[in-house]
């Protein structure tokens, strides 16, 4: 790569980064794409895996925020049919912590700000004739039912990145940004890959989208001077096996003021989430606590009959966001909108990325590259809110596509046929192939994985690892022993891994 020159470097392969890298390359720009790990490796794997307004952020009064962001969910879910999908919440309603008349508004005001909306309006429900008030204490007797969407949330990061390099990006993952020296026609950048190889490459702008490490970029690396600081504020989730049997996802209320979801999960289990505690440690080490573990259990005990304990929970991740510091006292009030700030006057253009969230990434995006792209001389218009299909995403019944798959893969079960259409749509018949049995897909792993998902993943998808192909590109590391990891570490030629491969 020594001496290549680009348009436009994106430091980050977060959601942010890769809806930059996709939205610049579709105006003709050329784009590298630098991040330093796997793809969505940290942040934007680490969510509660929602495209939502906020319901929540109306208290705070962030309308505009809540209207982009049901905007913005209508836009993805056409874009996205097979990772992104309807789902509908169940507020069970406590009228000591808020009344009924205030939810009612809150819930009116969540179906219209966003405009025209295809998802079903919300409304009151009594539990004594619904489905979702049989794992409800009895205590509980009525509540709300309202919209909004789940989202395999690293694979959107994936998609992007994959449309951008079909486009003409260039993706380099496990690279990192060493150096990045500033002059007036443009941006000199040290490449290094995690196997020790250096480069120095060239590009007329700079895009800083390197989320809880984004300030640390600009003082240590670029070194430029800035106004911003960042408040990371850790997240952490936990996964149990599956505590109720039907669709519905609950959202509920705490004594606290916040609020934690109890969703349905990998078909099996339970999501549950999620925290908001300070971090003041390097944002790529977190962890859940046990106290954090303590405050989800006593959330779903709150109301669910079922009790559940720390020794239920089969999984837990904890991420870090990157929050545009605002003074506020409590992490659960500062503000989920992003900063965009674009700066040419050191010379070359730099334009940094401050906050964000899953739901608004496409917008954030176009944002950033309206402002981006007259300074490198691009006038073309943005392209991205037609809902242009993400790879895989052009058949927008994802379940007449299961069926289509079984007919023409009789062999494939029900499960699997599902999942490889809910993870890649279209694309799982390219895994598949020309397969006429189970046996032609290569070596099984475990679960329903095979060495055809494995290799497809590795030459389009960038995964290198059993942690990427596990955790992010799906989540079989649910459903595979650690000895069926092992071996999974052990074909991918990185044994070293494989004992990481299996923690939680």
């Amino acid at each position: 790569m020594a001496n290549e020159s680009y348009d436009l470097i994106v430091i980050g392969g977060g959601i942010n980064g890769a809806g930059i890298a996709r939205d610049a390359v579709g105006r003709g720009l050329s784009v590298l794409l630098v991040e330093a790990d796997d793809l969505a490796s940290h942040t934007s794997s680490a969510s509660t895996k929602l495209i939502h307004g906020g319901l929540r952020y109306l208290e705070q009064y962030e309308f505009k925020l809540v209207a982009k962001a049901l905007s913005e969910r209508e836009v993805l879910l056409k874009m996205a049919p097979h990772i992104i999908w309807p789902m509908r919440f169940v507020l069970p309603h406590q009228k000591h912590l808020r009344p009924a008349w205030m939810i009612r508004i809150g819930l009116f005001l969540y179906d219209h700000l966003g405009g025209k909306q295809t998802l079903a309006n919300s409304h009151g429900i009594k539990f004594a004739d619904h489905p979702a008030g049989v794992p409800l204490k009895a205590a509980f007797t009525k509540g709300f039912a309202y919209s909004d969407a789940w989202v395999q949330d690293a694979r959107l990061v994936v998609l992007n990145c994959m449309d951008a390099a079909a486009r003409g990006a260039r993706i380099m993952t496990r690279t990192r940004a060493e150096t990045a020296t500033r002059s007036a026609d443009g941006w000199q950048v040290t490449l290094k890959t995690s196997d020790g190889e250096t480069s120095e490459v060239h590009a007329r702008g700079l895009v800083n989208a390197a989320g809880p490490w984004a300030v640390r970029f600009l003082d240590d690396i670029a070194a430029q001077n800035h106004p911003y600081s960042l408040r990371l504020i850790k997240g952490s989730h936990i996964v149990v096996e599956r505590l109720f049997d039907h669709d519905y996802a609950y959202i509920f209320q705490q004594p606290d003021g916040r609020i934690v979801f109890a969703i349905p999960y990998e078909r099996d289990f339970t999501l549950v989430g999620t925290t908001d505690v300070e971090h003041s440690g390097a944002p790529g080490k977190v962890a859940i606590e046990p106290d954090e573990i303590a405050y989800l259990c006593e959330a779903i005990n709150r109301y669910f009959e079922r009790s559940i304990s720390a020794d239920d929970v089969v999984w837990s991740y904890s991420g870090v966001r990157p929050l545009l510091d605002d003074h506020e006292d409590n992490a659960s009030e500062i503000t989920r909108d992003y900063r965009i700030q674009l700066d040419t006057a050191g010379g070359a253009p730099l334009l940094n990325v401050f906050g964000g969230k899953l739901t608004t990434y496409r917008r954030l995006a176009e944002d950033a590259v309206d402002q981006l792209a007259p300074t490198l001389g691009r006038r073309e218009k943005s392209w991205t809110h037609d809902g242009h299909p993400l790879p895989g995403g052009d058949d927008a019944n994802p379940q007449q596509l299961v069926a289509a798959l079984q007919t023409r893969y009789p062999f494939v079960p029900s499960s699997m046929a599902t999942r490889l259409v809910f993870n890649y749509g279209t694309r799982a018949l390219t895994i598949l192939g020309k397969a006429e049995r189970l046996t032609d897909l290569g070596e099984h792993f475990g679960a329903d994985l095979h060495a055809a998902e494995v290799d497809y993943l590795c030459a389009h998808e960038w995964a290198r690892t059993a942690e990427d192909i596990l955790w992010r590109r799906s989540k079989l590391g649910l459903r595979l022993d650690q000895r069926e990891q092992r071996r999974l570490a052990d074909y991918l030629g990185c044994p070293s891994l494989a004992a990481a491969a299996g923690e939680t």
